[in-house]
């Protein structure tokens, strides 16, 4: 179940929300200007589901997306709880950080947790299968896959170099509550 806990960027301990009412999730991160949509797949997907599969499957919502957002380039990720780079991979996430794109991305399976950084606050998502978020361009974020990440997630970008990090060097991220 997607849930949406906010809390004072300077008070981690105590959170000023918690709710896992999709509805309210989306009203929540709109007011910050972080898209929040939930998607179903046309056909069967599976965690064995090849990346055109995929992408078949949710194509009308990435169509609709690509017209709206200017998207280049669209892929497919997976992570397992056994692949050997897990630990480093996690680390990377960790740090606070933006892009100069929107960060778009849609869970077809498994969980993440993304931990948003906007005026003063930490909204931290934990986006689950079917959900679909969008992390506006400069907005300062990280992210968690947890420990034992299992996922599989479509990506949207426009810098067809993909993923491009500019960290922060805050170590905001570090006093806020991860995935175990």
């Amino acid at each position: 179940m997607s849930e949406l806990t906010v809390f004072s960027s300077d008070n981690p301990a105590q959170p000023l929300l918690h709710t896992s009412n999709s509805h309210d999730i989306q009203q929540q991160l709109q007011l910050a200007g972080v898209r929040f949509e939930q998607w179903q797949a046309t056909a069967p997907v599976s965690a064995d589901s090849s990346s055109a599969h995929i992408q078949a499957a949710y194509a009308t919502d990435i169509a609709r997306l690509q017209a709206e957002g200017g998207y280049m380039t669209v892929d497919v990720i997976s992570l397992s709880a056994n692949h050997p780079d897990k630990a480093v991979l996690r680390q990377k996430f960790l740090a606070e950080h933006t892009h100069s794109e929107d960060e778009v991305r849609f869970f077809v399976r498994g969980q993440g947790l993304f931990c948003l950084h906007i005026n003063g606050k930490v909204y931290q998502v934990l986006c689950q299968k079917n959900d679909l978020i969008s992390v506006p361009a400069g907005t300062s974020h990280w992210f968690d896959m947890g420990s034992a990440p299992e996922f599989t997630a479509i990506r949207l970008f426009n810098n067809p170099e993909g993923w491009v990090a500019n960290f922060t060097g805050s170590n905001l991220a570090s006093r806020f509550p991860l995935l175990p």
